[in-house]
């Protein structure tokens, strides 16, 4: 558990009387984040955006007219969770609007890397593929589409990374991030792109009066809204939308036996999903395996129809996560020996941190990346050894400092030095020679430092406020429960307040169990819990008040729910 940081409480609009119809703390909590009225919060399907995306008609007619010929489609993907559920989603609902010879491909990023590489169309290629679609990827895939375009197959590219000074010369691009796309919400994650194509291609069929016009594309919402959490993209209305409706089929019981399979290995009720149990218990266990073997059991689960089938894959999936903590843990290890110093003299913590072993995981490194930024609160770039005398790297970045945009400033000042990069604001990797890892270091610091104010670099949560013990209820955790879906730029209800330590233990490993109570209220007990804490200074058996940040939540044990708050942060009083 990181440094306990300074405390700044949200501030809500002043126009409360536009939430006339939403209890007071949710008007609150929604006004605080920049939600205009209560038009905002419809999740229905008829409140998303329209599909008017450039090269959406394009891509349309693409499709329509290769279902007509059946012809030969191939789909390829990226190894993460977004991208196994972009192919998914394009596998499933191509097939079902009458897509007859369709298939997928995912690079194993250890083999090939990122994207429509040209040594992965040279594999693409032997399955003669009539066209390609990639599904998040493929937007700075210029050399690979000029390689497809060499065996003579077109690419349908379908993307939502942000674009390099040059596009690739598809046959269509569908990218809301592409230049002149008037499509309002710039925030789809590759699935979300990918649904709206198909979106489009119904609408299409339709028109021509083809089969394939009435097909039911909501029930790939599932996939939709489990792609869209890990791939951590702000939830916009749009992204709120696609979530909601995917949990609502997940919490009925209609949704893939992939997921179900693993939500049962993870041990999660689906009948209370929330959106976090997609981010921390699902796609965890998807993303491992393209972090440590290959993405391909991943999608075949999501892809199995068979629930017993479905099952043995999650589990099968489940191991490599716990493989995948194990490795974690011994990186994060090696990383906190080496940066030890700066714990002792936190003014020395430079305005980013690059970190490099020869031994680490390079399919781990982005998770330790995310680790380390959240314990120094700075922007981070871990790197594992890869061919060719080249290092990869993956960045996380803290608020305030766009990522991809930093790593183009400083390919842009050093035009020989990134081999590849690419990414989002808070997200990016990228790949260089292992001789240049110290010049890049400094030169990743020095634009860094550039953009970043001190105050931007002190670790600083938002809080909603105080709540009184009267607030504290569990009439209230399952109103908030109910009131997301939250995530990322739309984040969960955090609350600040000092609480009298009533008792304390350590259970698992390093989590903190505790019986708080308001101060000045002994006898109103609260269970709270705090995850991963620092076990040499817990429990403190002299500590008697604590000031905490935490969410509002519930536990259901053995049938019985009762309220929990999940602590972010604790510091003795």
């Amino acid at each position: 558990m990181a440094e306990f940081p300074r405390i700044v409480v949200r501030e809500a609009a002043q126009d409360a009387a536009a939430f006339s119809a939403v209890p007071p703390l949710l008007s609150q909590l929604y006004r605080a984040r920049n939600i205009a009225s209560e038009a905002e919060l419809e999740l229905g399907l008829a409140a998303l955006p329209a599909p008017e995306m450039k090269g959406l008609e394009q891509a349309a007619e693409l499709l329509s007219d290769a279902i007509v010929q059946g012809k030969r489609l191939l789909i390829v993907g990226d190894f993460d969770c977004d991208g196994a559920t972009s192919t998914s989603v394009a596998m499933l609902g191509l097939r079902a609007l009458g897509a007859q010879h369709v298939d997928f491909l995912v690079p194993n990023r250890f083999e090939y890397g990122y994207g429509l590489s040209t040594e992965i169309v040279a594999v693409a290629a032997e399955r003669q593929p009539d066209l390609i679609i990639t599904v998040d990827n493929g937007i700075s895939s210029i050399d690979g589409v000029a390689a497809a375009a060499n065996f003579g197959i077109p690419v349908l590219v379908t993307d939502h990374h942000l674009p390099g000074d040059t596009l690739p010369a598809a046959a269509a691009i569908v990218n809301p991030n592409q230049p002149q796309c008037p499509f309002p919400d710039k925030s789809l994650a590759g699935v979300g792109v990918m649904f709206y194509v198909l979106l489009a291609l119904r609408a299409r069929l339709r028109a021509l009066q083809l089969p394939g016009g009435a097909v039911n594309l909501a029930s790939l919402l599932d996939l939709v809204a489990l792609g869209t959490v890990a791939d951590v993209v702000p939830l916009s209305h749009a992204n709120r939308i696609l979530v909601e409706q995917g949990l609502r089929r997940i919490r009925a019981g209609q949704c893939r036996p992939g997921i179900s399979a693993l939500l049962k290995v993870a041990g999660r009720e689906p009948s209370r999903l929330v959106a976090s149990d997609l981010g921390f218990a699902v796609g965890p266990r998807l993303n491992a395996a393209g972090r440590l073997d290959d993405m391909t059991v991943g999608i075949r689960c999501l892809l199995e129809d068979n629930p017993a089938t479905a099952l043995a894959m999650a589990a099968e999936l489940d191991d490599l996560n716990r493989e995948r903590r194990a490795i974690e843990q011994s990186m994060k290890d090696d990383a906190m020996r080496a940066l030890s110093h700066l714990h002792i003299d936190r003014s020395r913590v430079p305005a980013a941190l690059c970190l490099f072993e020869a031994s680490w995981h390079q399919g781990v490194v982005g998770i330790l990346a995310s680790r380390i930024k959240d314990q120094f609160h700075r922007p981070v770039i871990a790197f594992a050894e890869a061919d060719n005398d080249e290092i990869k790297g993956s960045a996380r970045s803290i608020p305030g400092l766009h990522m991809r945009d930093t790593l183009d400033i400083v390919a842009k000042r050093h035009p020989k030095m990134l081999s590849k990069f690419g990414g989002h604001a808070m997200a990016a990797g990228l790949s260089l020679a292992k001789a240049d890892f110290d010049a890049f270091t400094e030169a990743f610091v020095s634009a860094v430092s550039e953009q970043l104010s001190e105050d931007q670099l002190e670790a600083v949560v938002l809080s909603d406020g105080e709540l009184d013990a009267e607030a504290l209820s569990l009439d209230n955790a399952e109103l908030l429960r109910n009131a997301g879906p939250w995530g990322q730029a739309f984040p969960e209800p955090l609350f600040h307040g000092r609480f009298r330590l009533q008792q304390q233990r350590i259970v698992g490993e390093r989590h903190l169990k505790m019986v708080l109570s308001p101060i000045g209220q002994d006898s109103h007990l609260i269970d709270a819990i705090a995850f991963n804490v620092d076990v040499a200074q817990w429990p403190a058996p002299a500590v008697t008040e604590v000031e905490l940040v935490y969410k509002l939540d519930t536990n259901l044990w053995r049938e019985r729910l009762s309220l929990q708050l999940l602590v972010d942060h604790i510091r003795p009083l």
